[in-house]
């Protein structure tokens, strides 16, 4: 696995729209890889007031391209994710950031499909990562995690189409225990909730100091 990182140029037209509308980086990283195409996660970030897109991928990515259109010429960071893979242990600790799309699914009488709708509280927004928590292989702490932002994006797919997409992001930052060390590898890899394609379930970790 590889954890690539470009920062933004926020003064082009672009990035501002690509900020806006995430298909728009969605399309432009899965057009870095032309040949078979490999699961992909990424998300918007933000450190010491810079921007920056972060993409894990399964395959090392020619990036150069998606650094031209919303970066500095073709400038990217990329590095090994495997050996941070390696490191997680059952019962470490861990700092961590996860951008998510916290939904329930309601039932519904008609059809009996369900209608997704977003948890647009905070403590529903909580809620739903503890009830993820144990299956993705990690306890969380009382006082010790919170929702840093929550928001809504609302956009076309494409000019032909109708309907927007909207959907909510909502970024949990803190600390978190690992209790199955393979399942919470897992949920590094392939993302936690909803809505990947457009830059959320991607959580990142870095080891607490003791």
């Amino acid at each position: 696995m590889y954890l690539s990182r470009i920062k933004l140029n926020t003064s082009l037209r672009k990035t501002m729209q690509a900020m806006a509308a995430p298909n728009l980086f969605h399309g432009a990283i899965e057009s870095s890889e032309s040949d078979a195409r490999t699961r992909k996660l990424w998300r918007l970030d933000t450190l010491n007031g810079e921007k920056y897109l972060l993409i894990l991928s399964q395959n090392k990515l020619d990036l150069s391209s998606v650094a031209e259109q919303f970066g500095y010429n073709t400038v990217y960071e990329c590095k090994n994710y495997d050996g941070l893979l390696e490191r997680i242990t059952n019962g470490s600790k861990w700092h961590f950031r996860l951008k998510a799309n916290p939904t329930i699914q309601m039932s519904s009488r008609e059809n009996g499909r369900g209608k997704i709708l977003a948890h647009i509280t905070t403590a529903h927004q909580e809620e739903w990562l503890i009830d993820r928590s144990e299956k993705n292989g990690f306890k969380l702490t009382d006082e010790e995690w919170l929702v840093t932002e929550s928001r809504w994006y609302i956009f076309k797919k494409n000019k032909e189409q109708k309907n927007k997409v909207k959907l909510l992001s909502v970024t949990y930052e803190g600390i978190l225990t690992v209790t199955d060390a393979d399942a919470f590898r897992n949920a590094l890899v392939n993302g936690i909730g909803r809505e990947k394609a457009y830059g959320l379930g991607l959580m990142t970790i870095v080891g607490v100091r003791k």
